[in-house]
């Protein structure tokens, strides 16, 4: 691919449709003027800009590796981590796969220098041609290495994404290579470290005096950050980008102010993912003034709408004891026919329930699922913003009470 001829034929495949029906009849057409294989890694390589662009502006002009697009860190994510490292002359990037987290390490310090490293040298191709279209004049090094050899007695900091892959597939869930404890011990050469782990991490394996930060980009958990004590800011963060809001507690064992648990009120909030991993539900709890619906259940509400960052705002419609068919009734009689369907602490298949509860109608609402002291509960939700309500038709139909089961 970055040969002369792969440069030729990838600008003759951008904007082209790989889709499965079309790629076969292109792959015969361009057959008779490149070699098979050059064709089929063009292809691929195509495939995969379109994919990337979910991840990077610039997708069109860069180069990936399957595995390595996976893994990457998208470019918001990336220019997040890297405000970090501000002020750190030189910095490596170990594992550095196709670059994504390498040219905005390089970005947020100009002037700096960073190194990247990775043990496949098509990776490592890959991320100096990824550089040189996101960073240019970047000042940057490359070494092709296992991370674990490489001596960083004169780097300022350390990013390290290890990888969740081995050379036959995916590695056990909450495995990584390098060990996550290898790329923990770093600090005792280099006392700066930020390392990209999976946000399923097992919290207890992170030491004394690092901090956790759950990343979200809108409400979709991406990562977790492991800040190491030099670049610790707190003990656990809740980050939502894109503008970057961080919901922080020092100790989240410290008693919260919120209110006991109860049933729901005139609103429930949905708190963002990253606050929910983060364990930080019940600090949010307190800022909004609101309570929780039940101890072991991440939902809040209150009787009055508060609007945060950290979590979606419903209006209430309907709330009472789950009873499938009379919700579904209800929800008819409210013409929702569209549902987003919400469950938490509560058995069932979504897409069981939704066929089942026969909607119909042009109006929507958010479903949600859940338990109220140890009782299978249900709500009829709107979201609503401080502009006013996301869903007017299914709101302006009022709040009637559901007959409920007292049994």
């Amino acid at each position: 691919m970055l040969s002369a001829t792969g440069r030729e034929l990838l600008g003759r495949l951008a904007g082209a449709d790989v889709s499965p029906d079309r790629v076969l009849a292109l792959a015969q057409s361009l057959r008779q003027e490149y070699p098979a294989e050059l064709v089929a890694a063009a292809l691929t390589q195509q495939a995969l800009r379109v994919a990337a662009t979910a991840k990077f502006s610039r997708a069109d002009q860069m180069l990936f590796t399957r595995s390595g697009l996976e893994q990457a860190s998208s470019e918001q994510t990336a220019r997040h981590a890297a405000g970090r490292f501000a002020g750190a002359l030189i910095v490596a990037d170990l594992c550095c796969g196709i670059g994504g987290n390498l040219t905005a390490l390089a970005d947020a310090r100009p002037g700096g220098v960073t190194i990247g490293v990775d043990s496949d040298p098509a990776s490592l191709g890959f991320a100096r041609h990824n550089a040189a279209v996101l960073a240019p004049g970047a000042r940057l090094g490359f070494a092709c290495a296992d991370v674990r050899t490489v001596r960083l007695n004169r780097v300022d900091a350390v990013f390290v994404d290890p990888a969740r892959r081995d050379a036959k597939g995916r590695l056990p869930t909450g495995r990584y290579l390098p060990a996550l404890q290898w790329c923990l011990d770093l600090t005792a050469t280099v006392p700066r470290v930020g390392i990209k782990a999976a946000p399923g991490l097992r919290k207890e394996l992170v030491p004394p005096g690092w901090e956790i930060e759950f990343v979200a980009v809108g409400r979709e958990l991406k990562e977790a950050m492991l800040w190491s004590p030099d670049l610790a800011r707190t003990q656990t963060t809740a980050t939502v980008l894109p503008a970057g809001d961080t919901l922080t507690c020092a100790d989240p064992a410290a008693r919260s102010t919120a209110p006991a648990p109860a049933p729901p009120g005139e609103y429930l909030f949905d708190p963002n993912p990253a606050v929910t991993r983060a364990g930080l539900v019940t600090k949010l709890a307190g800022l909004l003034g609101a309570w929780q619906i039940d101890p072991m259940i991440a939902f809040l509400s209150a009787n009055e709408p508060k609007f945060t960052p950290f979590a979606r705002t419903l209006r209430v419609i309907e709330s009472a004891p789950w009873h499938e068919k009379r919700f579904g009734a209800r929800l008819r009689d409210l013409g929702i026919g569209t549902a987003d369907i919400r469950r938490r602490g509560l058995a069932g298949d979504v897409a069981q329930i939704h066929r089942r509860l026969g909607l119909r109608g042009p109006g929507a609402a958010v479903i949600v699922l859940t338990r109220v002291s140890d009782r299978p509960w249900g709500l009829i939700c709107v979201p609503v913003t401080p502009d006013g309500p996301a869903a007017p038709d299914a709101q302006a139909q009022g709040r009637p009470g559901l007959e409920t089961d007292q049994g």
